[in-house]
């Protein structure tokens, strides 16, 4: 069984959450259901997306939020879970938070070829922030302009115009594979620790682990 961003439970919450509906979680979510789970074996249920109530014991679980573990506070309530970290330091916390399941980490991966596909020959601007833009902090330069809160087709068409970008997650490594610079501001992250992964690359690594 599955429970990913085209399940009723998360599709009534979707349409509520207005511009933020356009977040990392969701379209990381598409990818997983599209590029890594058909190709992986195992016996375990999908969980892609966070929506509390929405799970089963025996699943794989995608950890989305680095900043608030406590978020997943509701899975105590299962069995035999496999959560799956895109971040290091995500995976102590949830040992911490949830000792009775078994945290793992796997490097956050993109669809390379779709974003390639965004690429521009002359980039025309100089930099900007990429993200949803709740996220800007004062840690970017001053009047830097913004580009977010908008579908992930626009998105990588307007990062890819720009020298350098601002940005976290997968949103930096799509920002690489468009040719951009990657601009440091998130406490969290003081290097750019991201790397260019295709979703590909993941799959023989999550299936050693499970």
């Amino acid at each position: 069984m599955i429970f990913d961003h085209n399940s009723y439970g998360y599709m009534c919450r979707f349409l509520m959450i207005g511009k933020n509906k356009f977040n990392g979680a969701y379209y990381y979510s598409k990818e997983i259901v599209e590029n890594i789970i058909p190709n992986i074996e195992t016996s375990y249920n999908w969980v892609t997306i966070n929506a509390a109530g929405k799970c089963w014991d025996h699943s794989i679980v995608f950890i989305h939020d680095n900043q608030n573990p406590k978020k997943y506070e509701w899975l105590r309530h299962y069995k035999d879970l496999v959560l799956v970290c895109g971040v290091k330091s995500t995976v102590a916390n949830m040992q911490k938070l949830l000792p009775q399941h078994r945290s793992i980490y796997l490097p956050l991966s993109v669809d390379v070829k779709s974003v390639e596909k965004h690429k521009v020959e002359e980039k025309t601007g100089e930099e900007a922030f990429a993200g949803r833009l709740c996220k800007q902090t004062s840690k970017l330069p001053k009047g830097i302009y913004a580009i977010g809160d908008m579908p992930r087709e626009e998105l990588l068409d307007e990062m890819a115009k720009y020298k350098k970008i601002y940005a976290v997650g997968r949103t930096a490594i799509e920002a690489k594979i468009l040719g951009c610079e990657i601009g440091i501001y998130d406490p969290r992250y003081p290097k750019d620790i991201w790397k260019v992964i295709d979703n590909s690359e993941v799959v023989p690594i999550l299936q050693k682990m499970l």
